[in-house]
C-alpha cells in the first residue's frame, strides 16, 4: 500500500510519501528494545545513490542533522506502534524537525517505510510512484536516514533535501556585494543604512546626513549564487556608481526553510 502527497509552503515544498512492506501485530504494544542501525541506513543511502547514478543523477551527500531528525521520526513511529504515518500528535512537522536539527535547505523530501531487509525497503520505494520520486528529484542533493530494528522488522525514514548554504549576516552581505562589484560599482563600507532598509518592508529609514539613494530593493531568497532580475536590470543601466548591501533576519514565512533577506541601496 502506498501514498503520495506533495503539500506546498509558498516558494517551499515538502513532498511526503509512505510504504508499508509489513505489519506485525502489536495489539500488546509490548516491542523489543528498539536499536538504531548505523550500517543499514549507510546501506539505504548507498543503494539510494546507486539508483540515481542509474538515472544519470548525482550522488546525495550525507547530511547528519537530516539524519538526526529522521532518527526522531523513526523512533517515534516505533514507540506508536501501528501504521506508520509521517506526522503524529504533538510532534513537529518535517521541515521543522530538520530545521530544529541543525539542517539548512528550500526543499525537503521524506520516505517511510516497515519492513525485513534495506534492500527489500529499497526495492519496495522503487517500485512505488510517489517514493521513487523522491529518491530521484533531480532538485534533491542531500539525504539522511534512520533506521530502527523493533518488533523483529525495521522502521526507516529516509529524508531528502535541496542543501542551502549556511551563512552568516556578514557573509551574506559580502556574497551579495561581490556580485554588485562585477558590474563596476564600488560597494560602500558602512552598512549601517542598507541594514535598517533591510528591516523595513517599505521606504527608507532617516539617517542625519545620509544621502538618499537613487534605487533601493529588498529581496528573501534562499540562493545567493546571483542577483535578482530587477536588481541587475539596474545594474546594467550603468548610471549607478556606488552601492550598499544590508542583511537582516527573513520574514516569518520562511518558516525552518533556510532564507536571507537583503537590502541593496544604489547610488
Amino acid at each position: 500500500m502506498g501514498i503520495f502527497s506533495v503539500v506546498p509552503l509558498g516558494k517551499f515544498l515538502v513532498h511526503f510519501s509512505v510504504v508499508l512492506l509489513l505489519l506485525t501485530c502489536v495489539g500488546s504494544l509490548r516491542a523489543q528494545v528498539a536499536q538504531s542501525l548505523t550500517a543499514e541506513a549507510q546501506q539505504l543511502a548507498a543503494l539510494a545513490n546507486q539508483a540515481r547514478a542509474q538515472s544519470g543523477l548525482p550522488p546525495l551527500k550525507w547530511d547528519s542533522a537530516l539524519a538526526e531528525a529522521a532518527l526522531k521520526h523513526t523512533s517515534r513511529m516505533v514507540s506508536e506502534g501501528g501504521a506508520i504515518q509521517h506526522h503524529y500528535a504533538g510532534e513537529l512537522e518535517l521541515s521543522e524537525r530538520a530545521g530544529l536539527a541543525g539542517a539548512h535547505f528550500d526543499l525537503i523530501e521524506e520516505n517511510i517505510a516497515v519492513g525485513p531487509t534495506p534492500p527489500e525497503i529499497h526495492d519496495a520505494w522503487m517500485h512505488s510512484q510517489g517514493h521513487r520520486a523522491n529518491m530521484l528529484n533531480p532538485q534533491v542533493t542531500r539525504i539522511g536516514i534512520a533506521v530502527v530494528a523493533a518488533r523483529g522488522v525495521l522502521y526507516a525514514t529516509e529524508d531528502f533535501s535541496r542543501g542551502v548554504e549556511a551563512f552568516s549576516g556578514a557573509q551574506v552581505e559580502e556574497q551579495v556585494a561581490r556580485l554588485i562589484a562585477r558590474s563596476g560599482v564600488k560597494i560602500i563600507p558602512n552598512h549601517s543604512l542598507a541594514r535598517a532598509a533591510c528591516t523595513a518592508n517599505s521606504g527608507l529609514p532617516r539617517f542625519a546626513g545620509a544621502v538618499e539613494p537613487t534605487f533601493v530593493m529588498r529581496w528573501q531568497d534562499s540562493d545567493l549564487s546571483r542577483l535578482p532580475r530587477n536588481l541587475t536590470d539596474q545594474l546594467a543601466t550603468r548610471q549607478y556608481r556606488q552601492a550598499a548591501v544590508g542583511s537582516c533576519q527573513p520574514n516569518g514565512d520562511a518558516g525552518t526553510f533556510t532564507a536571507y533577506r537583503v537590502a541593496v541601496l544604489l547610488y
